[in-house]
């Protein structure tokens, strides 16, 4: 009436990377969980650490240069499976081969292997097994599950070595001191469940959507974009797809900061303490600064569809024309 016309944005999100909404059935557990459940249910240390860059060419911590880092003293090597802002994969499995190798010629302290695989899991397939890793951390509101850790152990004190950090009550067989929180333990174990049973389905859908996403995106803007998770010779996690759009006033922050859609950000939530500064990450990935700094991380998830991404590219699209009008 009027001759007014009135306009609904919905926002999009392509955040799935910094955190996942819990899945249905997962609120569900952790609803049982509360009202089934509720009873209670059961120093400082000086080191020496080694930081190994990662290949300019590859993106990835090259096998060769870990076993050229090792020491006569080293006894833990820690690599996060997939980065974070790149989902770059790294060699993890070649890297503990190769130590356990190292590890039967030595007659000193054994080397035990560790694995940040919050990113990995849920978006393709994690085996302890295979990897070969002594320990394993797991992130529940990275596959869609609560805001709850775990860390996996191979045979934890028997075995493995494992000591806690805290001390008071004997809970979690003397390893964390403290009442478990069950509701939230119940809703990782379904999260588990859920990948365990749907894992192919999952990785094919954001596979799927993430290669249309980038396909968009080179259509619409062509020849001024860079996509800085796509490395020779390094696989990528199927979610994740980090990208500039090129010129002096697109930064990545200001970008997203404009846009009426799309909700995503420009990096790891635990680095947002940088400021609007390009991402270290990407920067010794050997990507150029002025490159860096216009980055976005668009991380897809389980229900993404080919609309949202239309809908996030025509967004990109308008907020890229508005900006450079007003430069």
């Amino acid at each position: 009436p009027g001759g007014f016309k009135y306009f609904v944005y919905f926002r999009i999100y392509m955040d799935y990377n910094a955190t996942t909404p819990p899945e249905p059935e997962v609120i569900q557990a952790i609803s049982e969980a509360l009202q089934d459940a509720w009873g209670n249910p059961s120093s400082n240390y000086i080191a020496d650490v080694t930081f190994v860059p990662v290949s300019k060419v590859t993106a990835r911590v090259e096998v060769e240069d870990i076993i050229a880092a090792v020491r006569p003293n080293t006894c833990l090597i820690s690599v996060m499976l997939a980065n974070n802002e790149t989902g770059v994969i790294m060699p993890l499995q070649e890297i503990c081969q190769r130590i356990k190798s190292l590890n039967k010629q030595r007659e000193r302290l054994r080397i035990l292997l560790h694995t940040d695989a919050a990113q990995a899991l849920g978006k393709i397939r994690v085996d302890v097994s295979d990897l070969g890793v002594d320990y394993l951390t797991i992130v529940g509101h990275k596959f869609y599950a609560p805001r709850i850790g775990a860390l996996y152990v191979n045979g934890p004190g028997t075995k493995t070595p494992l000591y806690p950090m805290l001390f008071g009550g004997g809970q979690e067989r003397n390893f964390r001191p403290g009442t478990e929180n069950t509701p939230m333990i119940a809703g990782l174990g379904k999260a588990a469940e859920l990948v365990t049973s749907n894992l192919s389905d999952y990785e094919s859908h954001m596979q799927r959507i993430k290669l249309y996403l980038e396909e968009r995106l080179q259509a619409v803007f062509a020849g001024r974009i860079r996509f800085n998770s796509h490395f020779l010779g390094s696989d990528i996690l199927p979610n994740t797809c980090n990208v500039s759009i090129l010129g002096p006033r697109l930064q990545g922050w200001r970008v997203l900061s404009n846009c009426r859609r799309l909700l995503a950000s420009v990096g790891a939530a635990c680095h947002s303490d940088s400021g609007n500064r390009p991402s270290h990450i990407l920067l010794s990935c050997g990507v150029p600064s002025e490159v860096a700094a216009n980055a976005m991380r668009l991380s897809v998830g389980r229900e993404t569809t080919e609309a949202d991404v239309d809908a996030v590219v025509e967004d990109l699209r308008e907020t890229v024309q508005l900006l450079e009008e007003m430069n």
